[in-house]
């Protein structure tokens, strides 16, 4: 009975979480998108923390200020888009954002910079090209 009633609640929270935060990619996923279908990455991360290491291509729009300065994304509505924060949690309120926005395919780095660089993929250290 409690087996059930665990598997229940896990199932339950596996299903809220992926409706609030939408589809995540794994980092293996999430190379081959950027390698094969000129996925855009988005770094939601504040600049200093961007500067730290991040994704090399990766474009800057902090989530502090997502809302005032999206339009700057808004060209890339039809390309798949990837969102990377620091442990794939906040991406989701952005990637809901850019569903709403009109993005078409979004999603979200699951486990975020953190899961990238635990797998040893490369960083670049600096701002934004």
């Amino acid at each position: 009975m409690l087996m059930v009633l665990w598997i229940s609640a896990v199932g339950t929270l596996y299903y809220t979480e992926t409706k609030k935060a939408g589809k995540s990619v794994n980092t293996t996923e999430a190379t081959r998108m950027i390698n094969h279908d000129n996925a855009l990455i988005l770094d939601i991360r504040e600049q200093k923390d961007f500067a730290l290491g991040h994704i090399s291509g990766a474009h800057n729009l902090p989530a502090s200020i997502f809302d005032a300065k999206a339009s700057e994304i808004d060209r890339y509505k039809s390309r798949q888009v990837i969102v990377v924060c620091k442990m794939g949690t906040s991406a989701g309120s952005i990637v809901k954002s850019m569903k709403k926005r009109g993005f078409e395919n979004v999603v979200r780095l699951a486990g975020g910079i953190s899961e990238w660089t635990a797998t040893s993929l490369p960083v670049k250290k600096g701002k934004s090209a």
